[in-house]
């Protein structure tokens, strides 16, 4: 995750609630998925950025878990996501999101 987009995280859990954020991924991998998560939850692991050392316990999801697919409308999910969806590791990206949400979520 870029700095612009920790501080974003970071100004909005302040300015809204952490309880009342949630941050939606939509990385290509499981690994990066899970290190994004990792910010907006432990705060940033490579300590460079506005979230590190910073424990905001977010809510996060990936696009394609299905908690997510199931609130978006299936002909708008179709059309922006599902062709991206095909070539995805879909079980690697949920069981690292899973494990982080299940490790550092607060809310």
């Amino acid at each position: 995750m870029d700095l612009e987009n920790q501080k974003r995280v970071k100004e909005y859990a302040e300015q809204f609630g952490p309880e009342n954020i949630v941050v939606l991924l939509g990385a290509a991998e499981g690994e990066a998925a899970g290190l994004a998560a990792e910010t907006v939850t432990a705060g940033d692991p490579t300590f460079a950025g506005p979230l590190a050392g910073v424990s905001l316990g977010l809510k996060v999801y990936h696009i394609c878990e299905p908690e997510i697919k199931a609130e978006i409308d299936e002909a708008v999910y179709d059309e922006q996501i599902s062709m991206m969806e095909m070539v995805l590791d879909v079980d690697d990206i949920v069981n690292e999101m899973t494990a982080i949400r299940e490790q550092y979520c607060k809310y």
